[in-house]
């Protein structure tokens, strides 16, 4: 069954939901869930100049993303582990499932419509190179 279930997220509300679908599978089985945020390095500027411009990193958003989404879990009584990535989504995703072994991924379905579904989206290359199953989740 699905007892290690890994799950790629951002601040989105459908990243929220996908956390939601991977939380639910997890109690099902008393497993492990690993939550999965991915960034590109690189500093926030404010537009407007004030004194904290800079002090902020996109890896620290990242990491305030992560923890949230983390504490979530922990709240609906889940052991999870928590992985910042430097790395496009869908490689880190798939990374991480590969190390710990997991059973399934969840993605939620964002991107998946029109011409984004055609070109690529997170959920539609994380389908293409995963290491197990994946269970896209309807959040739209």
């Amino acid at each position: 069954m699905f007892e290690t279930v890994v799950v790629g997220a951002d601040e989105s509300a459908t990243a929220a939901e996908a956390v939601r679908v991977a939380i639910e599978l997890v109690k099902l089985t008393d497993g492990q869930l690993h939550i999965v945020t991915a960034y590109k390095p690189g500093q926030l500027h404010s537009p407007a100049g004030d004194e904290f411009s800079g002090s902020l990193s996109s890896a620290d958003l990242a990491q305030n993303v992560l923890a949230d989404l983390a504490s979530r879990a922990r709240s609906g009584g889940v052991a999870v582990q928590a992985h910042l990535k430097d790395a496009g989504p869908a490689d880190a995703i798939c990374d991480v499932a590969t190390q710990v072994k997991a059973d399934v991924i969840v993605v939620g379905n964002k991107g998946m419509q029109g011409m984004r579904r055609v070109l690529g989206s997170v959920p539609n290359s994380v389908a293409h190179q995963a290491p197990c199953a994946v269970l896209i989740a309807f959040t739209t």
